[in-house]
């Protein structure tokens, strides 16, 4: 046989093999996509069409039209870049209720409702805040309808109980420095869970002041788990899916700094996170105040002048008479702010490697407390 005839023959069996490999591409290109939309809409069937818990059914958006006066400005409690919140009362269940309506004409809106359903459908613990069901349905205008259903927090958040002005409200409650350090505690306890206790672990991604909701007692909850990760979906996640600064999600002054040059998240930036909370409870400034600039951070702040923080703590945590008596340089009360500094410190620290575990900081705080109150018995301070 010639080398033509034979360049031919070969030619007459690759060209099929080559078109039918061609083809076969295509066909698992196009199942895989197919797979992958298919998939997604059921995931999302399957959140429309369930509640997340009991005791309360499934609620409709009328019964939650009805509780909110049509989600009137007054009922308004408040207000995130995903999400408003109401107060309303469900009277079929006689419970004040706490409903988020998810924004959802707003770029990420709709992965916020479905992080925060997938996060809380698994996770129970006295200091998260606990979720009693959702709705999602249609409003009247024929427009998705979104809504996670929670536990009422009837004192509010951390934020505004840190800096609201107490002249002004004529209001004397303060937040002293032992609620202070038991609010802390609840907090810790919390992240140390979602950490290290439940399955899979989580990583919160947003804690701050305004995420930490009170109950009656002043028992602190963590809540809003818009931005939650499980750690291994954060692990599987490329570095080139963090590395554009503008899809950054969290909040600036409380996210860890390598985290905006585009690592992953991880349970250190949730440490980073509660460090800086820490700061703040003790100095009374935001990581984002007027005084923090030309370089000058919160954490700079407190970090120059330890252990001599004397000057900086926030006098609200103290009543009048014992900033008169100076019963703030009290040997308890300073070893207590000082140790409380001192782990703020450890956790907001720049390099991420040096931030201990939630389970370290929980044990170190549970121990700052006990020494504070046994100190306080021995000495007579109240």
């Amino acid at each position: 046989m010639s080398t033509k005839r034979k360049s031919h023959h070969l030619i007459k069996i690759i060209v099929p093999i080559l078109s039918f490999l061609v083809l076969l591409l295509a066909f698992l290109l196009c199942y895989t996509l197919l797979y992958k939309k298919q998939k997604q809409s059921g995931r999302r069937r399957t959140l429309s069409n369930s509640s997340l818990s009991t005791p309360f059914p499934r609620i409709s958006y009328a019964k939650l039209a009805t509780a909110t006066n049509g989600f009137s400005g007054s009922y308004l409690v408040g207000n995130g870049r995903f999400g408003s919140v109401y107060k309303g009362t469900l009277r079929d269940y006689q419970a004040i209720v706490a409903i988020k309506v998810f924004k959802l004409e707003v770029h990420g809106a709709f992965k916020s409702f479905i992080s925060e359903c997938d996060t809380l459908r698994s996770i129970r613990h006295r200091n998260l805040v606990r979720i009693l069901t959702s709705c999602s349905s249609i409003d009247q205008q024929g427009r998705d309808f979104k809504a996670l259903i929670f536990e009422f927090m009837p004192k509010g958040n951390l934020d505004m109980w840190l800096h609201r002005d107490y002249e002004k409200d004529g209001d004397d409650v303060l937040l002293s420095l032992e609620k202070r350090l038991d609010i802390l505690i609840n907090i810790a306890d919390a992240l140390e869970y979602l950490h290290h206790s439940c399955e899979p672990s989580i990583i919160h991604c947003d804690v701050k002041p305004s995420n930490i909701l009170l109950d009656n007692n002043m028992i602190a909850h963590v809540g809003d788990f818009g931005l939650s990760r499980m750690i291994s979906e954060a692990m599987s996640t490329t570095l080139q899916d963090y590395s554009d600064k503008s899809e950054i999600k969290g909040t600036i002054g409380y996210f860890a700094p390598e985290y905006a040059e585009g690592a992953r998240p991880s349970t250190s930036t949730d440490v980073y996170s509660f460090g800086i909370i820490i700061l703040e409870m003790l100095t009374g400034r935001r990581p984002t105040d007027d005084i923090f600039k030309d370089n000058l951070t919160l954490y700079n702040h407190v970090k120059m002048v330890f252990p001599r923080i004397n000057d900086i703590i926030d006098l609200k945590m103290f009543t009048e008479e014992q900033i008169d008596a100076n019963k703030s340089s009290c040997p308890s009360i300073q070893r207590c702010l000082l140790s409380l500094a001192e782990v703020g410190l450890l956790c907001s620290t720049s390099l991420s490697e040096k931030r201990p575990c939630m389970r370290e900081v929980a044990t170190k705080l549970h121990a700052i407390r006990v020494s504070y109150l046994q100190s306080d018995e021995n000495s007579g301070v109240k």
